[in-house]
This record gives structure tokens, C-alpha cells and sequence, in this order.
């Protein structure tokens, strides 16, 4: 079984520059994602949890509060009123 490749440059701004956060919400929504089975991107049955935990995070799906306002469609909106 092949591990997935997460660009850490790409991780690290959905946890406020912090890899003990990243870490840690990693780690909570790999136990969420075991108990409850339920992911919210695709991903094979044998990968690994952290590693679909991880692409979740990467893809917006998953973030801080403190740093949601940065990601999604509000902040697209936000950079269209700037220009």
C-alpha cells in the first residue's frame, strides 16, 4: 500500500503556521472519521485514516476557526472587493 503525499505548504495555513494544530486536528478527525466512517472527500477504503484526515484538511474541508475566514468562498468574495 502506497502512502499519500500531503504538501505541508498547503496544510499549514489551514492550521494557523502551527504543525502541533496541524497535528492535532489530524489526529481528531482520523478518530472522528474511525468511529463514525463517515469522510467527506473521496477516498479509498485502505488508505489510511490520517492520511484522508489530512486531504480533508488540505481541501478546506476541515480548518480552525480562527483561520476559516481566510478559506472558502467568503474570502474569494473578499479579495473581489479589494481590486
Amino acid at each position: 500500500m502506497r502512502m499519500g503525499y500531503q504538501p505541508l505548504e498547503e496544510l499549514l495555513p489551514k492550521s494557523n503556521y502551527s504543525i502541533y494544530r496541524l497535528v492535532r486536528m489530524a489526529s481528531k478527525r482520523a478518530l472522528e472519521i474511525a468511529e463514525t466512517g463517515a469522510k467527506m472527500v473521496d477516498a479509498p477504503s485502505e488508505q489510511k485514516l490520517t492520511t484522508t484526515a489530512l486531504e480533508e484538511i488540505r481541501q478546506g474541508k476541515v480548518c480552525l476557526e480562527s483561520v476559516k475566514h481566510n478559506f472558502g468562498p467568503q474570502s474569494e468574495a473578499k479579495a473581489k472587493k479589494a481590486k
